[in-house]
């Protein structure tokens, strides 16, 4: 189950930390001017998500960078083709001559279209850029609890959605028959899994088919989460959203303008209130939030704002 948390004040620069139930790593969407995020926040970050490298999603990256010297592990950094350059620019504004190898490692994922994906490694004290692999699929990062997967949306230049779909699970349920658990259990679920309906399978010296006992399992689907962050409120945009997050579980949606600014949000590749609202309605998403809005709004248009979404998304 995903545990998400937005960790930039409704004035700052969006930035969003998702954490897991019983999983240590953290994982961080967007580098905004968040003043909840802690050190051990940033520490415990694993993988870092940027829809794009614009300041106010990218800004905070140096004090993500500055907690994260010296914990010796290496970080995944996820983000639209040029990330890893913009990444090095960053560092190579400061002095290294005090920092020990081997303090920090990341590998930059720089999403070059829906289905190629560039891998680059840079470390400390030389911070060499090195590309090391290319990924051929949709997925930008995957371990055995959940994968990402993205799409490349229109801001004038590209911004990556990231929808989070945890694995599914299959459980047993041995009140459906007579049988007593055993290690013939796990062979089963690898039977399922692996779409074996003839392997065989012994329960106190007796030989099943295994398809004779998928009755006793049940799958239980895992949960989605999505950050769509700035993109412009197009067909093609839309298009685009609606085959990825259609019947999501939640999805954190950019809304920066109010309906009256519609004409800044089309002329800026913006999203507005409305139209985020009618997208998420139209994708079937369970639980739809408004976030990141424009700095220019005081408190009572935010609120405004958010009435506008929830109407176009209930509605």
């Amino acid at each position: 189950m995903f545990l998400p948390e937005i960790k930039s004040e409704i004035n700052e620069d969006i930035c969003i930390l998702i954490k897991l139930d019983n999983h240590t790593p953290h994982y961080i969407c967007e580098c905004g001017d968040a003043s909840r995020l802690s050190v051990k926040d940033c520490q415990n970050a694993e993988v870092i998500f940027i829809s794009h490298t614009h300041i106010d999603h990218f800004v905070n990256f140096d004090t993500i960078l500055r907690h994260q010297l010296g914990i010796e592990k290496e970080v995944v950094i996820c983000g639209p083709e040029g990330i890893a350059d913009r990444f090095q620019s960053k560092i190579n504004a400061y002095t290294w001559n005090l920092i020990e190898e081997g303090s920090i490692t990341y590998e930059i994922r720089e999403i070059i279209s829906e289905k190629e994906i560039h891998l680059y490694k840079i470390e400390p004290p030389k911070w060499k850029l090195r590309k090391t692999d290319i990924i051929q699929e949709n997925i930008i990062f995957k371990n055995d609890r959940f994968q990402v997967h993205f799409t490349i949306l229109d801001h004038k230049i590209p911004s990556i959605a990231y929808l989070f779909r945890e694995v599914d699970t299959v459980k047993i349920d041995l009140s459906k028959g007579s049988f007593k658990g055993g290690s013939w259990v796990r062979k089963l679920k690898t039977a399922f899994d692996l779409d074996l309906p003839d392997d065989e399978i012994i329960i106190e010296g007796v030989s099943y088919a295994s398809k004779d006992l998928f009755y006793l399992l049940e799958v239980k689907k895992g949960a989605s989460l999505g950050v769509i962050m700035d993109y412009a409120p197009n067909a093609e945009n839309h298009t685009k959203i609606k085959a990825l997050f259609s019947f999501c579980d939640k999805v954190f949606i950019e809304s920066f303008y109010k309906l009256e600014d519609k004409k800044f949000a089309e002329s800026n590749s913006h999203s507005y209130s409305q139209a985020s609202g009618r997208i998420m309605r139209e994708c079937g998403v369970k639980d739809a939030i408004p976030v990141h809005f424009s700095r220019k709004y005081r408190e009572e248009d935010v609120e405004v704002l958010i009435r506008e979404f929830e109407e176009a998304y209930k509605n």
